[in-house]
């Protein structure tokens, strides 16, 4: 069974940090990109972050609006893929998502996680 569970979410101060943690399990990992979405209430879900494969690698990639703020990584070995966010905002506030595509077919292999709240209040 595949399974995508995240976890790190939580109440923040502006300008605080959150390490966000993606489990994975039911799938081979290393063939998948990994990213990182979030929806804030009342907005659509919009993309923040990806590890995606290119040959025998990854490149990572981020939304406009997290770059330098926000990193991703991976680590194949424990099949986790992590958010490092910093220099949190309130605008930051959504629930965070995990999602998993295969590298070559997305559209037939593709799992979501069920997601984790951050909020970033004073």
């Amino acid at each position: 069974q595949v399974q995508l569970v995240e976890s790190g979410g939580g109440l923040v101060q502006p300008g605080g940090s959150l390490r966000l943690s993606c489990a994975a399990s039911g799938f081979t990992f290393r063939n998948y990109d990994m990213r990182w979405y979030r929806q804030a209430p009342g907005k659509e879900r919009e993309l923040v972050a990806g590890t995606t494969r290119i040959g025998s690698g990854f490149g990572s990639n981020y939304a406009d609006s997290v770059k330098g703020q926000f990193t991703i990584s991976r680590d194949n070995a424990k099949n986790t893929v992590d958010l490092q966010m910093d220099s949190l905002k309130p605008e930051d506030t959504a629930v965070y998502y995990c999602r998993a595509g295969h590298w070559t077919t997305p559209s037939r292999f593709n799992y979501w996680g069920q997601g984790t709240q951050v909020t970033v209040s004073s």
